[in-house]
């Protein structure tokens, strides 16, 4: 017994943790099966790298802000034919992040857009990618706040910095002059540098109306196109698929 705490307390001097705790359990599952010290060690040691992991997701997880958390397993691709379930799934394997690529998902809403986005963030968490989700209404009341301040330039450096930014809801509310110059800032400081996924319900013809400035229009666009991969999902709401199979919810226009 004296031997086994001093493994213990060894283990825990190294910042083993989770082999410490599991060494009694591991111990007694080893004087069953007889496994070589080679093994045993192995055991230990994988215990403690897959606790790790998981600690080390849930941190990238809190730091990216998920609005909540989606994966690609829950989305119901039948319910949206529109979608090309290959590319979301090549998406996924964040090829487009490390070639400096930005993603658009243009639709009305409740077809799925924001589910992707979040869906591929934690895809890219799981890789060890660097993500921040933010809406843009969030990105630019932000950044607003920070420009009243005189302290822009540090707080861009929040959304410059990960390698995927995610920029939710562009189309529910108009840009002011001062707003749509805040975003340009945003998308030509990550141009070539980092990539961007961004939702909206707006085509990119509407974008200058958008923002009141056609040619800065022209010119975020210029940069987020690029180098970029267009997803257009048209359809009915994804949120609202089951009342809309069980008859309990038609659309607008047929009420």
């Amino acid at each position: 017994m004296i031997e086994l705490e001093q493994a213990r307390l060894r283990l825990e001097e190294l910042g083993l943790q989770q082999a410490a705790l599991l060494l009694d359990a591991h111990l007694e599952a080893a004087s069953h099966g007889q496994p070589t010290y080679l093994s045993f060690l192995n055991m230990l040691l994988d215990a403690e790298i897959a606790e790790r992991q998981k600690r080390n997701m849930e941190v990238r997880t809190k730091l990216a802000h998920l609005p909540y958390r989606k994966t690609l397993e829950e989305f119901d691709f039948s319910f949206q034919p529109s979608i090309d379930e290959r590319m979301i799934r090549e998406l996924a394997t964040m090829t487009f992040v490390t070639r400096h690529e930005n993603v658009l998902f243009l639709g009305p809403p409740g077809v799925g857009k924001s589910h992707l986005s979040v869906a591929l963030a934690v895809e890219a968490i799981s890789q060890g990618i660097s993500v921040y989700f933010v809406s843009l209404s969030q990105l630019i009341e932000d950044l607003r706040k920070a420009y009243a301040e005189n302290r822009l330039d540090k707080r861009l450096r929040i959304y410059i910095r990960p390698k995927l930014l995610i920029i939710d809801e562009i189309g529910y509310l108009p840009f002011d002059s001062l707003a749509a110059n805040l975003f340009f800032q945003v998308v030509s400081a990550r141009y070539e540098r980092g990539s961007i996924l961004l939702t909206s319900n707006k085509s990119f013809g509407e974008w200058g109306e958008l923002m009141g400035d056609p040619i800065l229009a022209t010119a975020i666009l210029d940069r987020l196109l690029h180098h970029s991969h267009i997803v257009n999902i048209r359809g009915n709401s994804y949120r609202l698929r089951e009342k809309m199979r069980t008859g309990a919810y038609g659309s607008p226009s047929s009420t």
